[in-house]
């Protein structure tokens, strides 16, 4: 890689990319690349330190506090090199010596290209390329996968609805959460590409799933039905549809209590311990069951309803 010695004969790496930029992006493909450098030099006994935007891990490093750190080179990782900011990164760590890798190379002419001292590309326009970084990440961490069901406004429900602090609640108490999350609509449609068109799709997306935290009726019964246990909250204060069903499955729901504050913290915390434990199997004793007997009773009806004409 050509890194220099620091003043005490160390060389000091900075590995930065679009994840760095306060304006920027991480994504998991730039940010596994990125993994996959550092684990590269880590191998190699080269000391080096990561810059992270503030929007995105406020806790690490960031390119202002880097600047004083008298790193000895800096490695931009993945995504185009080309913008006022890899232009601007230039100037800061002018005193670096900066190697661009697995990179695309819109255009070579351009400053932000030309301000590396070396490119090792992952592929440059109009020729052929090399493989991605990013599958070179370091694997082995097993996070369960959570599919989230959430409900739309009800205002059928009025002044009980809380679906507005239960959802922003949710969403800060899941942050701490270590697991893939994966966004679900139960609404079908036969022409948009990016949603299920029928129940089996749907059952299949939910099949797929550790565990569904869900607001919606459906993403707690379709879940039960595919014996995936449900953490289920009712957006309603004082319970209404959701609780209901929780009942009629003999499965917990949490509920709150007025609709200006979401679900107590600590209860999510049980239930989500449940779930990932006793709840596995309890979710595929429900899925056993018999269905519902609304369907049988509806044909009697009718069926007397005939009889009698």
């Amino acid at each position: 890689m050509g890194t220099r010695e620091g003043a005490d004969g160390q060389a000091r790496v900075l590995v930065t990319g679009w994840f760095s930029f306060v304006d920027g992006e991480a994504t998991a493909g730039d940010v596994g690349a990125a993994e996959a450098v550092c684990a590269e030099l880590a191998a190699a006994g080269i000391t080096h330190e990561t810059a992270w935007s503030p929007r995105f891990r406020p806790e690490g490093l960031g390119l202002d506090e880097a600047r004083e750190r008298g790193h000895t080179d800096l490695v931009f990782v993945c995504g185009p090199v080309s913008g006022p900011q890899v232009r601007s990164l230039h100037r800061s760590f002018r005193h670096c010596h900066r190697v661009a890798v697995g990179v695309s190379v819109v255009d070579p002419d351009d400053a932000a290209a030309r301000g590396f001292h070396t490119l090792l590309p992952r592929d440059v326009e109009g020729r052929g390329g090399q493989r991605d970084l990013a599958p070179g990440a370091p694997t082995g961490r097993d996070v369960p996968v959570v599919g989230i069901v959430q409900a739309p406004g009800q205002p059928e429900y009025g002044a009980r609805s809380a679906h507005e602090g239960v959802h922003r609640r949710l969403g800060r108490w899941l942050v701490g959460k270590d697991c893939a999350r994966v966004p679900l609509d139960t609404r079908l449609d036969t022409r948009d590409g990016l949603h299920c068109a029928d129940t089996a799709q749907f059952d299949a997306l939910v099949a797929r799933t550790d565990l569904v935290l869900t607001t919606r009726l459906h993403g707690l019964v379709l879940a039960l039905r595919n014996g995936v246990p449900a953490l289920a909250v009712d957006p309603v204060a004082g319970g209404a549809k959701v609780a209901a069903q929780g009942g009629a499955w003999d499965w917990p729901v949490v509920t709150v209590d007025d609709s200006e504050h979401g679900p107590d913290t600590g209860d999510l915390d049980r239930l989500w311990h449940w779930c990932r434990s006793e709840g596995h199997q309890a979710a595929r004793s429900r899925a056993a069951e018999p269905a519902s007997p609304l369907a049988g009773e509806l044909t009697a009806v009718l069926g007397a309803a005939l009889s009698s004409r």
